[in-house]
């Protein structure tokens, strides 16, 4: 467990820290914000697919072998994702913040985070365990939920007070 941790949080975090310093002590804030980031764009995208393809190629038979299994993890998980993002989203609401507030507030709330679980279930339990294949349902079912939600709070974004200029 100490393993994951310093591999899937420690080593990112201080090499995004390092990286930060040292490139905006050398070319200055605009040129990292504007110019070095941007290159890395869909390099989170690219990693987290290769990680999908990866994990179904050793999940994939379980998978479909266990539909009820499937189920019973992934029910449970709508529910708690929709009930959380609609409780963060109308207390926002119920509050009257802006909907840049309300919106993010609900989606953070509702996350799960399930790339970090996947990665923290493969390396503690290894890539045939139960866990792990807990997790991948969880990147399954958590991917289009979270997208739903987008839409309802793009849809809904007339129910919150304007931010004034």
């Amino acid at each position: 467990m100490f393993l994951s941790v310093i591999l899937f949080v420690v080593i990112p975090l201080g090499a995004g820290w390092l990286s930060r310093v040292m490139i905006t002590k050398s070319h200055g804030l605009e040129y990292f914000e504007h110019s070095f980031i941007p290159k890395f764009g869909n390099v989170t995208i690219t990693g987290l697919l290769l990680t999908l393809v990866i994990i179904f190629s050793f999940q994939g038979r379980i998978i479909v072998e266990n539909p009820l299994n499937i189920l019973l993890i992934a029910i449970p998980l709508v529910i708690q994702t929709f009930l959380i993002f609609f409780i963060a989203y109308f207390w926002a609401k119920a509050w009257k913040l802006p909907h840049d507030v309300a919106a993010p507030a609900g989606m953070i709330g509702a996350s799960n985070f399930f790339e970090l679980a996947v990665a923290v279930a493969i390396s503690v339990f290894g890539l045939q365990s139960g866990a792990t294949m807990a997790t991948v349902v969880g990147v399954l079912v958590e991917v289009p939920v979270m997208l739903t939600l987008v839409k309802i709070a793009n849809n809904t974004k007339s129910w919150f007070p304007q931010k004034s200029r």
